[in-house]
């Protein structure tokens, strides 16, 4: 694969070498190493991840931040929490009801279901997020430009410096009070860990809880399979999560010679990983293109794999089954209130979903 900037690299797309990939340390997530995929993205060479963004590192930096993290966000404590996302659920559906008959599903419940949950659990005030929501899309952009990148990345660090004084100054009973208190963590990683950590609870279930709805609503009898048998949502949760992939792409960087399926993978080369199309692979998947609630979809790779494996992934798979059940629940004559090919996709975004999901109920 020829890269936007000449970079000859590769494009890998089946299950099994994707995954081989993404738990193989002779490739390395280091932004300064690898090739940007995507056109229209930055020219010039990627600078080193900032402090606290784990997904630009390798270990030992990344694993002293992950086992720091990962007793925070085991599924025992994750799952503690049901009952707090089942009352912010709630919350949201009486206010779609209200306003009803019609909303906008990204606006009105697939963004503050998580975006209340994950402001709560870090312990950022819920009622600042106009001054972190916009930088959190800006970063999460794939072809944003590098100065709006970076005045994102500056916004965001500056609110995260101003509530890390705060909570140094009078620790809290949440994750940030936590850290503040007894991490041994630095201002400066502190600051890094938490708007790392924000920015990414807030917009991956976002925008799974509005586009596995999307997907559910053109699927109908999948739809209704999860209306009559809200118990099924566990197993559905994942299926959509094959089907839907929103964290699509992902690039490495072979550290040395690596050959796999054959082919040579020289020193500097980056992989491009499409951790869609592997989750589409008919070798793993049988029928890989149809949405089926009743497959077994397990080693699908919707939270990645390997070490930088989505950490909140635990809270993730909370938050949709709670949510996307409670949704058909409520509202079961639920449609989409434009034709489907008018839906806007987040087709540059770095995790895929729908900017709007415009939806109706009631009678027609």
């Amino acid at each position: 694969m020829t890269y936007p900037d000449g970079h000859a690299g590769w494009l890998a797309t089946g299950h099994s070498v994707v995954r081989a990939i993404l738990a193989d340390p002779r490739f390395s997530s280091r932004y300064e190493l690898l090739h940007h995929p995507f056109p229209g993205g930055p020219e010039e060479p990627l600078p080193p991840a900032p402090v606290g963004d784990m997904t630009g590192m390798d270990a030992p930096e990344h694993t002293r931040y992950r086992r720091l993290l990962a007793g925070r966000f085991t599924v025992r404590r994750m799952r503690l929490l049901t009952e707090r996302v089942e009352e912010v659920t709630a919350e949201c559906l009486d206010a779609m009801e209200r306003r009803g008959p019609g909303a906008d599903l990204v606006e009105v419940f697939a963004r503050p279901i998580p975006a209340v949950v994950i402001c709560e659990l870090l312990g950022v005030p819920y009622a600042d997020r106009e001054r972190f929501q916009g930088h959190a899309d800006t970063i999460l952009t794939a072809d944003a430009a590098p100065e709006e990148r970076y005045a994102a990345m500056t916004g965001l660090e500056r609110y995260m410096a101003e509530l890390v004084t705060a909570k140094r100054a009078e620790p809290t009973d949440d994750l940030l009070g936590d850290l503040a208190r007894d991490s041994g963590l630095t201002d400066g990683e502190l600051v890094g860990l938490g708007g790392f950590l924000l920015a990414a609870g807030l917009d991956t279930t976002a925008n799974m809880i509005a586009h596995g709805t999307f997907a559910l609503l053109e699927n109908p009898a999948q739809a209704e399979a999860l209306r009559r048998d809200p118990a099924l949502a566990p197993q559905a949760v994942e299926e959509l999560m094959r089907y839907l992939t929103v964290a699509h792409t992902g690039v490495r960087s072979a550290l040395e010679e690596v050959e796999l399926a054959g082919r040579l993978i020289r020193a500097g080369e980056s992989v491009t990983l499409s951790l869609q199309a592997a989750d589409r692979d008919p070798e793993r998947f049988p029928d890989p293109d149809s949405l089926d609630l009743g497959r077994r979809a397990t080693g699908h790779l919707g939270f990645g794999h390997g070490i930088h494996q989505c950490l909140g992934q635990q809270l993730a798979r909370v938050e949709l089954t709670v949510a996307l059940p409670a949704l058909f629940e409520r509202f079961p004559t639920l449609r989409l209130a434009v034709p489907a090919e008018e839906v806007p996709l987040r087709t540059n975004m770095n995790i895929y979903g729908v900017h709007r999901l415009p939806v109706a109920w009631g009678e027609d």
